[in-house]
């Protein structure tokens, strides 16, 4: 197995599954496996609704007698240090060797150790025959807070899924020009903005963009909002997010999302929407090629599942 310079461990329930897949196919060009992911892009853990922590690789070996010399042999000098054993699947360490080793890792450390408030965690796991030790990075969830926007609706998307929307439209690239096409009280714009993306959004109702401008003014963000038909914006997009009205708070026709899509489809080179229905046929109409595609049941309601296209221009 070759051992990249970062390790991710994901977490996620099965309704999430398909689209943690996806976003980890478009942020790392891979899909995660059995929730891990080796690669040497250094991706913030608080960027993705689905990525738990990071471990920064400082050695491995399939020797684990090998990894403790190593360790040994950079030197590591902190004070108030803290280790953990990560348990992944294929691995039968039973506990009270999993102690055994973390203390074989603590003395190998120049420092007095502080397993309750950590200058820095170190992590130890077996993954498939690979011991490997480094530096965790947790997500600290500080997005949870979104939860608590001043302005909601009872059918906006969730901050899950509408953080990994905005890391498949922008291939986990912060300098990509986003445009959330339908942003309605901004539920992805606050994902866009808090994980630094660069993010317009546009909707045709002015009561709906105010709300979203007071939902962004709370956090302290700061984007765009085009009150404006999508067919009158001018801008170029590398990629526009639209999540199309469901006929729940606003009344779209098939004529009204054609138009969206199309009107999207003049602006921005790749288009990431999220539908109730099939609209494979209104893709086709706009030239692009559907590249990807998943489905996101909500949790305890089977019936009603978001469908997510991924839609690039044909070259």
């Amino acid at each position: 197995m070759l051992v990249k310079k970062h390790l991710y461990w994901y977490g996620y329930d099965n309704t999430e599954r398909a689209i943690s897949k996806l976003e980890s196919k478009y942020v790392f060009n891979q899909e995660e496996k059995n929730k891990l992911l080796f690669s040497d892009l250094k991706v913030d853990p608080s960027s993705s609704a689905f990525i738990k922590k990071r471990i920064d690789i400082i050695s491995y070996s399939e020797d684990y007698s090998a990894l403790i010399k190593d360790i040994k042999k950079a030197n590591l000098s902190i004070e108030g240090f803290k280790v953990e054993y990560f348990v992944f699947d294929g691995d039968t360490t039973v506990y009270s060797e999993r102690l055994e080793k973390l203390r074989d890792i603590g003395y190998s450390i120049e420092g007095t150790p502080d397993y309750h408030q950590p200058t820095l965690t170190y992590a130890l796991c077996l993954c498939e025959g690979i011991w490997c030790f480094g530096l965790v990075l947790k997500n600290n969830f500080d997005w949870y807070k979104h939860n608590q926007k001043p302005r909601s609706y009872s059918n906006s998307i969730g901050i899950n899924i509408a953080k990994a929307l905005v890391n498949i439209a922008a291939e986990g690239n912060k300098e990509k020009k986003l445009l959330d096409a339908c942003c309605g009280v901004g539920t992805i714009l606050l994902e866009a903005c808090f994980a630094g993306n660069n993010i317009e959004g546009c909707d045709i109702n002015w009561k709906i963009c105010i709300d979203a401008k007071e939902n962004l003014s709370h956090f302290n963000y700061s984007a765009k909002i085009h009150r404006s038909d999508i067919k009158d914006i001018s801008t170029r997009f590398d990629a526009a997010i639209i999540d199309l009205p469901y006929n729940l708070l606003s009344s779209a026709t098939d004529n009204d999302i054609l138009h969206i899509i199309e009107s999207t489809a003049e602006i921005a080179d790749r288009l990431v929407i999220v539908s109730i229905s099939d609209i494979t046929t209104l893709i086709h109409k706009t030239g692009f090629r559907l590249s990807d595609y998943c489905s996101v049941s909500k949790k305890g309601k089977t019936s009603f599942a978001r469908k997510i296209w991924v839609c690039d221009k044909e070259s």
